[in-house]
């Protein structure tokens, strides 16, 4: 919605989530590790929105990285990037390090890696892959896997300014606590009415598809 000139706070909260947060002693390296090895039964949200595309028939493959830096193994952050302003798609919003297939690319893990690497600078050797979630539809017109990974440091943020204008990290555990996702609505003339997810953290506003993706990551780490 920024490539139509809108900003997510200028339309009123719907509603407000009210699950419990995720237990704390699931915040854990150890147990990631354990739940993406043995997923229990969960309900995603679905995160198909309806395309404000033309000139295509067929939606692009992507992937992102999701990645948690563990600064211990029970202290997370969520690394999140900027999108530098002059992009084309989702110009100036927050999302994960990511981006389309590349011919090359032998699975989306190897993009959501690839991808990382070229935006942020972080090398494959320090990322540790723990699983993926359901695939994401934008309304920009792809079809986007979550992989979802720990991250170690010592790392160098290294930025492509010509990808990203600005890399940050939100505590884990806020992200997972239900209180913390709004839901707004927004009427547009040539696709109807969209209701979407929000995650004021600070100065950042998280949003659209990357909300709706951390939201299926807050269902999957409850389940």
């Amino acid at each position: 919605m920024a490539e139509l000139g809108l900003d997510p706070e200028d339309f009123a909260i719907d509603s407000v989530a009210d699950e419990p947060a995720v237990p704390a002693d699931r915040l854990n390296v150890e147990w990631l590790r354990y739940r993406f090895a043995n997923p229990r039964k969960w309900e995603p949200e679905p995160l198909v929105e309806k395309p404000m595309w033309t000139g295509r028939n067929k939606w692009v493959p992507a992937a992102v990285l999701v990645p948690l830096v563990a600064r211990k193994d029970d202290d997370l952050w969520l690394m999140l990037t900027r999108r530098a302003a002059h992009l084309s798609d989702h110009a100036g919003q927050i999302s994960f390090p990511g981006g389309r297939v590349d011919l090359t690319d032998s699975s989306r893990i190897e993009t959501a890696l690839r991808e990382m690497q070229e935006e942020v600078g972080v090398e494959s050797e320090q990322i540790e892959i723990l699983g993926t979630l359901p695939e994401c539809r934008t309304g920009s017109g792809y079809s986007v896997t979550p992989v979802v990974a720990i991250v170690r440091p010592p790392f160098t943020v290294r930025i492509d300014p010509m990808e990203v204008a600005e890399v940050f990290e939100v505590p884990f555990p806020y992200l997972m606590t239900g209180e913390n996702y709004q839901r707004r609505s927004a009427d547009f003339p040539s696709i109807g009415r969209r209701t979407f997810y929000t995650i004021p953290y600070g100065n950042y506003m998280i949003w659209g598809a990357t909300a709706g993706m951390l939201r299926n990551l807050f269902h999957f780490m409850r389940a």
